[in-house]
């Protein structure tokens, strides 16, 4: 049942969310937005958030939100946001900063009340991707403990990947960067470049597909990996990542454990200072792109759609893009094929995150210096 609105002349809604009892004021951005099977609308929750990262939807109906120069905000039903204490420094140099978060599967049980994040930090003359969780205490995070670092502490400051996903072992994949240094992604001892596969205190499982490989390391899931910044895991168990390539050659892939994913021998990208092809279109022993993404997608945040809110996108997934400033539509065809639908172009700036809540609907992040949090509910 879809919520009932009240137009106000300011042109905010009071509409219901998560429970009963909750109102929230939202703005509209777009009363009507038309798509090949659905008519959305486009509503404005919070802004003045500062180039936020990533979102996780508290079951109070609450939002988390990271933005990447250091803060982890609280948005409330009313878009008042709270900024907590407890978060770590982070080094927000370059690409760094807090990046994803999520929670664990289970919170809310009050023994797996986890919040897990990713950040830069500094250290050794250089940073590294690190994944740290917490307890939410009421403005603040508390029992902040690292779960992992990555192995090597390294310039630049930029491909931290860093997006977090939950398999349904309740193991933690974890997608790091090359770091803006290539041949780091083909190295089987080094983090950089890969999706690791974590347990949900940073260790590694034991059926980790390289632990009885002594050249690669044990928490390893994938390599060849450019810089991953879409991660999710489908009701079917199939994983699915978006990275970035170079000038053009963005990818989704299906993630199988063991792979190797090609960056940089393998690219259907160019240089970014000539019109020199970078790899090989493909090559043995590597995984190709179920789908490149049409120009310079760059993309960020993926979700699948599994909400009876878009009964026409089940099964489909929701591609966020940074400088192509799209929200796309795959739909994945039994025989491999993607097809793709533009459903935002530019209405809301560069895609940050993108999220299913517990709700059914579809909330989006704008990486912007004052950014907003947005969702998309039907328009009817």
């Amino acid at each position: 049942m879809h919520p009932s609105f009240k137009l106000l002349p300011t042109t905010l809604l009071l509409v219901g969310a998560v429970t009963a009892t909750q109102v929230q004021a939202v703005e509209v951005i777009e009363e009507r937005i038309a798509t090949e099977h659905h008519e959305l609308r486009l509503e404005r929750i919070a802004s003045g958030l500062e180039h936020p990262w990533a979102m996780a939807l508290l079951p109070d109906g609450r939002y988390l939100v990271s933005e990447r120069p250091g803060g982890l905000a609280l948005v409330d039903e009313t878009g008042e946001i709270t900024r907590l204490d407890g978060v770590p420094e982070v080094n927000a140099r370059g690409q760094g900063g807090l990046l994803d978060v999520v929670l664990h599967p289970q919170y809310g049980d009050g023994d797996h009340d986890w919040v897990y994040f990713t950040w830069s930090q500094a250290g050794r003359g250089g940073t590294a991707t690190t994944l740290s969780r917490a307890r939410l205490d009421g403005e603040a995070l508390v029992e902040v403990e690292e779960v992992f670092v990555q192995d090597r502490y390294s310039d630049p400051g930029r491909h931290y990947g860093s997006r977090l996903a939950w398999l349904p072992d309740g193991s933690l994949l974890m997608s790091i960067g090359e770091r803006g240094s290539p041949e780091r992604a083909q190295d089987g001892g080094d983090h950089a470049g890969s999706i690791l596969r974590l347990t949900e205190t940073g260790g590694v499982p034991e059926d980790n597909p390289f632990v009885d490989d002594e050249a690669t390391l044990d928490a390893l899931y994938t390599l060849g990996n450019r810089n991953p910044q879409g991660l999710t895991v489908a009701t079917d168990g199939t994983i699915w990542s978006t990275e970035h390539g170079p000038r053009t050659g963005d990818e989704l892939n299906r993630l199988e454990p063991g792979e190797n994913y090609g960056w940089p021998e393998v690219s259907l990208g160019f240089a970014y200072t000539s019109d020199k092809r970078i790899g090989r279109d493909s090559a043995p022993g590597m995984r190709d792109p179920v789908h490149v993404f049409d120009g310079r997608f760059a993309p960020s945040g993926l979700a699948e759609v599994t909400s009876d809110a878009f009964p026409a996108w089940q099964g489909d997934l929701l591609a966020g893009g940074l400088l192509s400033e799209r929200l796309e539509r795959l739909r994945l065809a039994e025989d491999g094929s993607v097809s793709s639908e533009v459903i935002l172009d530019g209405q809301i700036g560069r895609i940050r995150d993108v999220r299913q809540g517990h709700d059914g609907y579809l909330y989006l992040l704008e990486d912007d210096a004052r950014g907003g949090l947005y969702r998309l509910v039907p328009a009817d």
